[in-house]
């Protein structure tokens, strides 16, 4: 059994046992190939959590209504990538076998290979909806298959083709295009076929992974690789809230925070908007 967080976010407070929803964070970045810093988003988003109302006016819910509870960073070794990982796994896979749901807050976006393998195991018919202002759909980088620019081939690779829903891609190699155009449902640009993917996905298990630099840095500058050309708050915020309010949610993660690179604190207060409109759609 897990235990509550000293410093929770806002509202993910309750024990684990009612707990529907565990949020966890992996606060990893060791691969990050421009600018590091997203091992303190989760801590970021836990102490900045408190500057926004546990009440979504958007959804007419409250946090205060439903069962999260916080069980904090894992603190995870320095140095190996594969004993991170299988950190992540563990944790999921203890979250998945007490018949609860797992979201975990990164870190740089790696670290969803770990979890989702654990979701894989469980659930081997999953789907994966991404959004993403990369595709992260390279086979290696610079020789490294365990890379954040590789997590969705990594994924791929567990669950075959047609199987992940790529949103809002706007960067990536040509390969990374060809690939996906072959072995993805890819979305370029935006999120505006997001209702209609969600249609065809109703009663089938959903992975939901999202990188936050899927916003235009105008809006979420915080990030260790910005790319102009990004959707706004409010295309996001509907967009996750279709996908957690009509699908079967089994995990998710938010991640690609990056909070020293915005010091006036608003790519924070962004980051946990949405950690707060996901967890409310999915109740």
């Amino acid at each position: 059994m897990l235990s509550k967080n000293v410093e929770t976010f806002i509202a993910c407070d309750c024990d684990y046992e009612q707990a529907k929803t565990v949020l966890f964070g992996a606060p990893f970045d060791s691969t990050t190939s421009f600018r590091p810093g997203t091992r303190f988003g989760s801590s970021a988003m836990r102490g900045e959590s408190f500057g926004i109302e546990t009440y979504s006016p958007y959804q007419d819910k409250d946090m205060e209504d439903i069962a999260v509870m916080d069980s904090g960073d894992i603190e995870l070794c320095i140095g190996d990538t594969e004993k991170v990982l299988a950190q992540i796994e563990e944790r999921t896979r203890i979250i998945l076998q007490d018949g609860k749901r797992p979201m975990m807050i990164g870190g740089e976006h790696l670290v969803t290979l770990g979890a989702f393998r654990a979701v894989a195991e469980k659930y081997p018919d999953v789907h994966i909806i991404h959004f993403d202002a990369h595709a992260d759909l390279r086979d290696d980088y610079l020789g490294v298959k365990l890379s954040h620019a590789c997590v969705l081939h990594r994924c791929w690779d567990i669950i075959g083709d047609g199987r992940i829903h790529q949103f809002g891609i706007r960067s990536g190699e040509r390969a990374e295009f060809q690939f996906a155009r072959q072995h993805t449902d890819i979305h370029p640009f935006s999120v505006e076929d997001v209702a209609s993917t969600v249609k065809t996905l109703v009663g089938k298990p959903v992975y939901l992974t999202l990188d936050l630099d899927v916003l235009d840095p105008s809006i979420f500058p915080g990030t260790g690789t910005p790319e102009a050309g990004g959707i706004s708050f409010d295309e996001l915020r509907r967009a996750v809230t279709c996908v957690c309010s009509c699908l079967n949610i089994v995990g998710c993660d938010v991640n690609e925070l990056s909070p020293h690179y915005d010091m006036s604190g608003v790519s924070t207060a962004v980051a946990c908007k949405i950690v707060r409109e996901i967890l409310l759609a999915m109740e």
